[in-house]
């Protein structure tokens, strides 16, 4: 299934001439239902929210996933990615109907570039040290490492929950480069996580400053989707305002 929709009862209605639809592209380790917190906020104030369902598998399947969601898209739309999502929208995020990119503690790759090249040349992080490949070859966070590394912010229940039923990335996906760069002609936001163990913020900040993108911080983990869900929507609300 590439999308699955969030449909809570609308109550509101979006600001005049804002970009109703929104896409949201998950990253890597988690499901699109850490999206969820987000898109009910965003749903019940009226946007038309739809959570891609990332394989996972390849960056090809990823951006596959996000490009079946956008063409089920009646008219403009707000593409967002968090961490691995980053990479998919900015392979996707060409797309005629897409208003404007947005980052969350995203990784922002340029043409030819790969995840494993960004990793690799930002700086060290507690949770990139703590990924590694299971039996098959795919790869994992640490589950012991989990919880403080992408999710301290949130209760340690729910951190290990999400710590033990991750769900790997290939490595193909980890190595594949982009070929195109769709911020280079978009719109473009980002939203830098100041506590983030993942990925550090000193190199969200260079995303986004190569990407010259409207830019906010937020005091949050990895994890900010969740923990800080309403600082989240209300940025992605201000891409689909046009602000």
């Amino acid at each position: 299934m590439a999308a699955t929709f969030a449909a809570p009862a609308q109550s509101a209605e979006p600001p005049k001439g804002a970009v109703r639809n929104i896409v949201l592209v998950h990253g890597a380790f988690v499901d699109q239902t850490s999206w969820q917190p987000v898109a009910d906020i965003l749903s019940k104030q009226g946007y038309n929210v739809t959570l891609v369902e990332n394989p996972l598998t390849s960056l090809a399947a990823d951006v596959e996933a996000t490009e079946e969601a956008l063409a089920k898209q009646n008219g403009k739309t707000v593409l967002v990615g968090h961490s691995w999502g980053g990479v998919v929208i900015t392979e996707a995020g060409n797309d005629p109907k897409v208003s404007a990119l947005v980052y969350v503690s995203a990784f922002a790759p340029d043409v030819g570039q790969s995840l494993a090249t960004l990793a690799a040349s930002g700086p060290p992080t507690e949770g990139e040290a703590a990924i590694h490949p299971d039996a098959k070859g795919n790869l994992y966070i640490d589950p012991k490492v989990f919880p403080s590394a992408v999710a301290a912010d949130l209760p340690l229940q729910v951190a290990e929950s999400l710590a033990h039923s991750q769900l790997p990335l290939s490595v193909a996906a980890f190595k594949a480069p982009v070929d195109t760069a769709a911020w280079k002609d978009k719109p473009t936001f980002y939203l830098i996580t100041t506590e983030d163990k993942v990925i550090a913020p000193e190199a969200q900040k260079l995303f986004a400053a190569r990407m010259h993108a409207r830019t906010e911080e937020v005091a949050g983990s990895h994890a900010s989707l969740v923990s800080h869900a309403k600082e989240v929507a209300a940025f992605i609300e201000e891409a689909a305002v046009g602000e």
